[in-house]
C-alpha cells in the first residue's frame, strides 16, 4: 500500500473549490463529497488523505508536519510567517488586505494612529515601513465597529467586496497587499514526497493558467 500524502484543506467554500482543483488534477477522493460530518477522507488507491481544518489552522498543520501540503491564504502566511514552502499561487480566494476608516477620515500625523485589526503583524510591518507611530488594538471579532465606536481611527482587515464597509460608512483608504490562496508544503516532508508533491503542483499550475 502506498504511503498516503496528507493534504489539509480549508473548511468552507474555498476548500470546496480547492478540492475540485485537486480532483481535476487526478487526485480525487469521492468520499469527501458525501453528506456527513467526517473530517478525514482517504483514497488509498491514489495515495491521498484529505482533511478539513479551520482556514487559519492549515499552516500550523503543514508547518508541524501533520499535513504534507495544504492550502492557506496569503494573509495567514504573512501574519504568522510559518516555516513552510510556498509552492504556488492558486489564483482563487482573491481579496486584499487594506486599511479602512470612517468616510471623511483625515490622518493627523502628529497623533499616534490607533489601528484595530486581527492582523497585528501585517499592520505593524506596514506602518513601520512608513515610519508612522501606531497603537495596535488586537480584536478577534467584527473589526468594522471599532472606528464607529471610537475605539480606533482605522482598521486593517481583509476586504473582498467592500459591502460590509459601505454598510458601516467606512471606506478603503489604502491597499496593503493582494491576497489569494497558496499551496504550501512542509519543508521536511517535501524532501521525502517531492515527486508526488511536484506532480500535484504542476497539475494545479496548469489550471491556474487555463
Amino acid at each position: 500500500m502506498k504511503e498516503l500524502l496528507n493534504i489539509a484543506l480549508p473548511k468552507g467554500r474555498l476548500g470546496e473549490k480547492v478540492y475540485a482543483m485537486f480532483a481535476k488534477a487526478g487526485f480525487e477522493c469521492p468520499s469527501i463529497l458525501e453528506n456527513n460530518r467526517k473530517l478525514i477522507f482517504e483514497n488509498p488507491e491514489l495515495g491521498v488523505r484529505y482533511f478539513w481544518v479551520k482556514p487559519s489552522d492549515v499552516a500550523i498543520y503543514v508547518e508541524r508536519g501533520a499535513a504534507d501540503i495544504g492550502v492557506a491564504g496569503k494573509d495567514i502566511l504573512l501574519e504568522y510567517a510559518p516555516e513552510v514552502y510556498e509552492l504556488l499561487d492558486l489564483n482563487i480566494g482573491k481579496c486584499r488586505m487594506a486599511v479602512a476608516a470612517k468616510n471623511g477620515f483625515r490622518d493627523d500625523p502628529r497623533k499616534t494612529l490607533r489601528v484595530a485589526t486581527k492582523f497585528s503583524n501585517i499592520a505593524a510591518k506596514h506602518y513601520l515601513s512608513k515610519g508612522r507611530d501606531i497603537d495596535i488594538i488586537h480584536l478577534n471579532g467584527s473589526i468594522e465597529i471599532a472606528p464607529i465606536l471610537g475605539l480606533s481611527d482605522v482598521i486593517v482587515d481583509i476586504v473582498e467586496t467592500g459591502t460590509t464597509l459601505k454598510e458601516n460608512d467606512l471606506s478603503v483608504i489604502e491597499t496593503i497587499v493582494p491576497i489569494s490562496a497558496r499551496l504550501i508544503a512542509n519543508r521536511a516532508n517535501y524532501k521525502f514526497k517531492s515527486e508526488v508533491i511536484d506532480t500535484i503542483t504542476r497539475e494545479l499550475a496548469l489550471q491556474t493558467e487555463a
